[in-house]
């Protein structure tokens, strides 16, 4: 049985999830689908990297993941679809390919959306689900689309370095309002080389090591700790540390005096500094 996930900003209030799910099932009647997540913030392509790139290095080879994030922030022209690591990206041409796979994909190809008449989400889950049908049907990647197309490419956001401090951006809340920075393990540790180091955050904040669980510190108590998907995350035990510690996410949007939507810029990066 093929895998399909699928990750969208649509949130689960109205009937858009379902509506998607249902075109793919009707191309594809045995598929099965798991939802990455419908909750990305609008317009948020890092959040939306993290949540897809972590979850997709644990699924099965070959398994589809279909990305509806900011599909309409641009009039959109075509969708890619991509192989790269025994797994297929399909997505608009937006960006976000190469924010989620950190590098270009092995084959990238284009699926022109031009011949649509109606541009809306449904239609264009319909065109995603035409082209997962011929590929489970074993038609080659290149027959579906234009190979070797030109695409849009957004790096993925990445620390700031220095030689004696790394800093990075709050990427994602979660529901336990723990904050996941985009720090890597692998990226601290190759800064760090051996030496002590200071997490320092909002209000002053703190952190001088790194704990495996939550239960190291007494409860109430802040702690940093990298998490399932190897990025360094700030939590308090038994309690809420974006709430508490004053945390915001990158790209977070406030309501302004004249209703226009604009970036909050305070409190979303974390410095780590080293000795």
């Amino acid at each position: 049985m093929s895998l399909l996930t699928l990750t969208s900003d649509f949130g689960n209030r109205d009937y858009l999830a379902a509506a998607v799910k249902a075109q793919f099932l009707k191309a594809n009647p045995g598929i099965n689908i798991v939802d990455i997540s419908h909750h990305v913030s609008p317009f948020n392509y890092p959040q939306a990297a993290y949540l897809c790139r972590s979850a997709i290095k644990n699924f099965p080879d070959f398994t589809y993941h279909v990305i509806l994030v900011s599909l309409f922030d641009n009039k959109p022209k075509q969708l890619v679809l991509a192989f790269h690591k025994n797994q297929y990206l399909l997505c608009p041409d937006n960006g976000l390919l190469t924010m989620i796979a950190e590098e270009a994909p092995e084959a990238v190809i284009g699926i022109s959306i031009e011949e649509i008449n109606t541009k809306d989400t449904i239609h264009i889950a319909a065109a995603m689900a035409e082209a997962i049908r011929r590929l489970s049907a074993g038609e080659p990647l290149q027959k579906i689309g234009t190979p070797d197309v030109a695409f849009v490419q957004k790096n993925a956001l990445r620390p700031l370095l220095g030689s004696d401090w790394i800093e990075g951006q709050i990427l994602f809340i979660d529901n336990f309002e723990n904050v996941i920075i985009n720090i890597s393990r692998e990226q601290f540790e190759e800064q760090r080389a051996g030496r002590k180091f200071q997490i320092i955050f909002k209000r002053g904040e703190v952190i001088s090591r790194i704990s495996e669980s939550y239960a190291d510190v007494p409860e109430g108590e802040k702690v940093a700790l990298f998490n399932s998907a190897g990025y360094l995350e700030i939590a308090i035990n038994k309690g809420n540390a974006a709430g508490l510690l004053g945390l915001k996410g990158f790209s977070e949007r406030a309501m302004q005096g004249s209703g226009i939507l604009q970036n909050q810029l305070a409190y979303q990066t974390v410095r780590v500094f080293f000795e």
